[in-house]
């Protein structure tokens, strides 16, 4: 039950998890071993809203291994899915959630605080309880920070609004993961409101529990509240110790947000004990977390996030345009690109399973006669009828493509052997002839098919060329019929 954490989702990779357990345990150098192995691989049966939390997890768990470039373009690539239409999914509220977590961590606090408020609208929309409960955690802490920096009264009122999120999240909590989460986070608002001896005696549980399963992330939050307590309450010497306790946990998970507010307590705790010499070496350490946050930001990493987020929908944009160009606007099939362009990969995958592919070329019969009686616009309803006709009686791996005007292709790769070409022609033939028109033309005489099927171990323009005299037979011999050329011969 311990390594199980509501983060992600139940369909979480499960080294994705060991990963963020190392990495709490300050076990990095494992954790970016492990991570090596990890980050390229997306469940593939993984819906949008599952991939997308994968992905910003793992850039979550690259951030806090110092892998910045990764990181971002892992955010990025998990963002992008986010944009495109309204969130509703669990697994979206978690992504969300991760992305604040990297907000935060490059300066942008007010954005990391807005998508953490995001993140439990979500997950209340979503019902998923877990799920709300992490992302009140989220908020909650986040909160903690905004108070420490606040004026003296603003302050008393955020970690209030803190302590609310985090008494509800308590009430949901069932993993002991969440659960230590939570407890840190409750005592430090608690300690911020002046209930000391609530905020002790939560914050000890939370050191206790995390001491026993060896979770640092919990035990340096549980430490520096305890070290704020004492502090508070004038013992020093407690507050100087469980405040170095704190530091160096957050140095040993690398948690530059951590290690920066817990090294400036110490810092002040010292120079109230008035040891220069630990408040010099605590005030190196906040220097030194302060530097690294410095630097991310001058490095412009936030700009960067989000040309790299624009730079991926571009890529997409242009794959979907791409897309676009091959496809049939009038009825969504292939057109004649699409069809030139999957045509040799469907041709060689059948030849080499042995198989004969065949081609099935669809002609409307006396089509000008449609539109001139019904006019054009039911003529292009008529042609989707065909179009949908044509889908419903082939395969989904089949080939299906509108070739010019009124003609359309079918190209039949692995089909098991036997005259699956004409078969499938007749099942057309006859869908479109049995179809009731009267929807879409009213009493005007509704379209046949005139079909011409061909096979062979030959190109695609030999396989055309022979299709297309067997659909002039048919054309000739009366129309509304299927005619098949004979086997092409190799070569």
């Amino acid at each position: 039950m311990e390594q199980r954490d509501p983060l992600i989702s139940d369909r979480t990779p499960p080294l994705d998890l060991e990963v963020k357990a190392l990495v709490n345990a300050g076990r990095l150098a494992e954790a970016n071993t492990l991570f090596d192995r990890v980050v390229s691989r997306v469940p593939a049966d993984a819906d949008r809203w599952t991939r997308s939390a994968v992905l910003v997890n793992r850039a979550k768990l690259a951030w806090r291994l110092g892998r910045i470039p990764l990181a971002l373009e892992l955010a990025a690539e998990g963002w992008t899915d986010l944009d495109t239409e309204a969130a509703d999914h669990p697994a979206a509220a978690q992504a969300m959630h991760a992305l604040a977590y990297l907000l935060e961590g490059i300066g942008n606090r007010r954005a990391a605080v807005d998508m953490l408020r995001l993140s439990v609208q979500v997950a209340r929309r979503a019902g998923a309880d877990e799920v709300l409960g992490h992302c009140l955690q989220g908020l909650g802490g986040t909160l903690n920070f905004r108070a420490i920096s606040s004026p003296p009264d603003v302050a008393p009122g955020v970690f209030a609004e803190a302590a609310a999120a985090l008494r509800e999240g308590l009430e949901l909590a069932r993993e002991p993961y969440m659960r230590r989460a939570l407890l840190g986070a409750y005592s430090r608002s608690l300690a911020g409101l002046g209930e000391f001896d609530r905020a002790e005696q939560v914050a000890a549980e939370t050191v206790r529990e995390a001491g026993e399963v060896g979770d640092e992330w919990a035990r340096a939050v549980g430490n520096w509240v305890l070290a704020v307590v004492r502090r508070e309450r004038s013992d020093l010497v407690a507050a100087r110790t469980l405040a170095a306790r704190a530091v160096a946990a957050a140095e040993a998970i690398n948690d530059t947000s951590l290690l920066l507010r817990f090294s400036l307590d110490l810092a002040d705790i010292c120079a109230r004990m008035v040891d220069p010499v630990g408040e010099a070496a605590a005030l190196r350490r906040s220097l030194a977390a302060g530097r690294t946050a410095t630097e991310t930001l001058q490095e412009g990493l936030g700009q960067a996030l989000e040309q790299r987020r624009v730079a991926v929908q571009a890529q997409r944009m242009a794959a979907a345009a791409q897309e676009a160009a091959a496809r049939d606007p009038l009825t969504g099939l292939a057109n004649r690109l699409g069809l030139e362009r999957a045509a040799a990969a469907l041709l060689e995958s059948t030849a080499a399973k042995g198989r004969v592919p065949w081609l099935v070329l669809v002609d409307v019969d006396w089509f000008k006669g449609v539109n001139d009686d019904a006019g054009h616009a039911a003529g292009d309803a008529a042609l989707r009828e065909i179009a949908a006709l044509l889908r419903r009686e082939c395969r989904a791996e089949d080939l299906v493509a509108r070739w010019a005007g009124d003609e359309f292709v079918v190209l039949l790769g692995d089909n098991g052997g036997g005259d699956v070409g004409p078969v499938v022609a007749e099942r057309i033939r006859a869908a479109v002839d049995a179809h009731d028109w009267t929807v879409v033309l009213g009493t005007v005489r509704r379209p046949t098919v005139s079909i011409g099927v061909a096979a062979g171990p030959a190109p695609l323009d030999r396989l055309f060329t022979a299709a297309d005299m067997a659909l002039y037979r048919a054309k000739r011999h009366g129309r509304n019929r299927v005619e098949v050329e004979p086997t092409l011969p190799v070569g």
